[in-house]
């Protein structure tokens, strides 16, 4: 998972204002991969995230998350049999599916949402819809989440009907107070951090502690 560098807005974005939103957009994907798969009740999964700073080698910061999608190990050749198949409405299969499209949603929505905040405008679902995640870094994402739903869903009217609520999940997650205060913080270590990689295990412990923290703060 990984902002998209060739969207025709970035040539127009300040170096510093593209590092912020990078982050923002790769903290989000992780929030969603451990807490949202957590919520769901689905089995863990590994990623970490590899970071990049300018250097001599690369010209701007870069950070990516690597892995973190259940159904990842699957053969292509298993996944485009799903659509025919009655084994997409098994609730395992079908819970894991829903999870990797929704986190990948999630990356953009946060970016986009980091972006409104910082101009001081309003977030919603009428103004950030599908189609507008492709400013902020959504290209990638967007194309995964078309191949996800190919492969599992035949029909085009399911397909569409599926991602709307795959996509007002993604949003309803960004929006939660305690993920959003996640997301923050992860953002601000990604960019603080002068580590080449986060390691899974480094980035559920902030995960963890900024939830618990920010859910002990909402019972006061």
């Amino acid at each position: 998972m990984e902002r998209n560098y060739d969207s025709s807005t970035s040539a127009f974005i300040h170096i510093d204002e593209l590092d912020w939103r990078t982050a923002y957009h790769e903290a989000g994907h992780a929030a969603a991969i451990h807490i949202g798969n957590r919520q769901r009740q689905l089995p863990p999964v590994f990623f970490e995230i590899q970071i990049k700073r300018p250097s001599k080698t690369c010209s701007r910061f870069q950070a990516k998350v690597i892995d973190g999608n259940l159904i990842q190990n699957i053969p292509i050749a298993v996944l485009q049999g799903f659509s025919s198949l009655p084994g997409v409405r098994q609730p395992g299969c079908q819970r894991a599916f829903e999870a990797d499209v929704t986190n990948l949603l999630v990356g953009p929505l946060a970016e986009a949402k980091y972006v409104a905040q910082r101009d001081g405008e309003v977030f919603n679902r009428c103004l950030v819809n599908l189609k507008a995640l492709h400013n902020y870094g959504g290209y990638s994402d967007l194309e995964k989440v078309e191949h996800y739903l190919e492969s599992f869903i035949a029909n085009r009217a399911e397909r569409k009907a599926k991602l709307a609520d795959l996509f007002r999940r993604a949003f309803m997650f960004t929006e939660n107070p305690a993920h959003w205060r996640c997301i923050q913080q992860f953002a601000e270590h990604i960019l603080d951090c002068q580590q080449e990689v986060i390691t899974c295990d480094d980035a559920i412990r902030i995960f963890d502690k900024t939830h618990l923290k920010t859910s002990r703060h909402a019972l006061i």
